[in-house]
């Protein structure tokens, strides 16, 4: 099942089961626990973000590919970090190159996982049955102010930096384990991965994030990056403004977004 969350033709904020990428049966109620939808058929104006998180967590260095590419060193256990709520974004919206860093501007293919029900202290076996479904993240990431400041907090932060979507693919039609993942600039491949390389998995993330923080419904988790970043290749490649960046994972569709500067 596919589900979103969209603008309708009423211009209502609206959730729903997917019949196709114009129409949807709409949800009765919030999307979590147990999604129920009605008989009525609605259209779809425009996609948000599938989810509206209260938290979203991400995982650096994931995928032994992209720890080589940049030299850093492999984490003995997962290396967690948070965005901003504020970064979120939609499917077809503008990234954009804040003011204040515009120059060094990278895109992070992600698998991104949605929390149906809140968790706390769950094991890995049992982490399955909290997830609502997995979608497309882009981990969008200034990269000299990761580096000046030498944490990651404003350089994953920036208002955009989290494009999510188009949908959430539930877990009876979505295999987390073995699907593949990659991202293209202006039609060209820059990643081409598959999340069978993820060093954690989803559910062991899922577990590992309960046993530190209370996941709420709704939270999503990005399960990491893997080689072929902009800042790794040479010479690097960063996005600038006109630019097409699409996140594609297999079995679920494909997140497209285009580059646009900050205007005063």
């Amino acid at each position: 099942m596919r589900i979103a969350r969209f603008v309708d033709a009423d211009g209502a904020v609206n959730a729903g089961r997917l019949l196709d990428e114009k129409r949807a049966v709409a949800a009765l109620g919030d999307i979590f626990e147990t999604p129920a939808f009605d008989e009525q058929v609605v259209e779809i104006r425009r996609l948000l973000p599938p989810a509206a998180p209260p938290n979203i967590f991400a995982v650096g260095r994931n995928y032994r590919g992209h720890i080589a590419e940049t030299g850093a060193r492999t984490p003995p256990e997962p290396l967690i970090f948070m965005k901003a709520t504020t970064t979120l974004l939609a499917p077809e919206a503008n990234i954009v190159l804040p003011a204040s860093a515009p120059d060094q501007v990278d895109f992070e293919a992600e698998l991104a996982v949605v929390l149906g029900k809140a968790a706390k202290n769950v094991s890995a076996d049992d982490a399955p049955g909290y997830i609502l479904g997995y979608t497309c993240a882009n981990d969008v990431s200034a990269r000299d102010c990761q580096k000046n400041d030498k944490q990651w907090t404003r350089g994953k932060s920036f208002d955009t930096f989290c494009p999510l979507g188009p949908w959430i693919v539930t877990p009876d039609e979505f295999d987390p384990g073995a699907a593949g993942i990659r991202s293209r600039l202006n039609g060209e491949t820059m990643q081409d991965s598959n999340s069978a390389n993820m060093m954690h998995s989803c559910a062991k993330l899922v577990s590992y994030l309960s046993r530190q923080f209370t996941l709420m419904p709704g939270s999503v988790i990005l399960t990491g990056t893997p080689e072929g970043v902009g800042f790794a290749r040479t010479p690097p490649i960063f996005l600038k403004e006109g630019d097409r960046i699409e996140i594609e994972i297999d079995g679920i569709g494909t997140l497209k977004n285009t580059v646009v500067r900050e205007r005063p």
